[in-house]
């Protein structure tokens, strides 16, 4: 599985763990849909819904007049999976993740979902690098 698939199936299982209440695993499944697991793929997910505490602090300090349970479901669970992967995979590079989760906010969310992830991304990326 590339890794842009493994994201963007990362992200539809944190969706529906995040909306519909399911399990980790059930979710897993469900969004592979019969294909086997990643390692990537559970290394995200495992590791995003691991961290979440720390990473809705992260990102509840870098919105601006907004809190976190007011986001979008999409942007939501997308800034989670992208800081996550920010602050937990050196093989990527943070640039990298920030231009994955842009063109997925593209696909997955709304019109102006790619504007918002790349600011947040943006203020998150430059407390990261203090």
């Amino acid at each position: 599985m590339k890794r842009r698939t493994a994201r963007e199936k990362a992200l539809q299982a944190l969706f529906q763990m995040d909306i519909g209440k399911a399990e980790m695993g059930d979710a897993m499944d469900s969004v592979l849909d019969g294909q086997a697991r990643d390692e990537y793929f559970e290394f995200l997910v495992q590791g995003t819904e691991g961290n979440k505490e720390q990473i809705d602090t992260i990102l509840s300090d870098n919105l601006e007049n907004w809190k976190l349970d007011r986001l979008g479901n999409i942007d939501r669970n997308l800034l989670r999976l992208s800081v996550f992967e920010m602050m937990n995979n050196q093989d990527v590079p943070v640039n990298v993740v920030m231009d994955e989760a842009i063109e997925i906010a593209k696909v997955f969310g709304d019109d102006q979902s790619s504007k918002f992830i790349n600011a947040v991304l943006s203020k998150v990326k430059d407390k990261l690098d203090k």
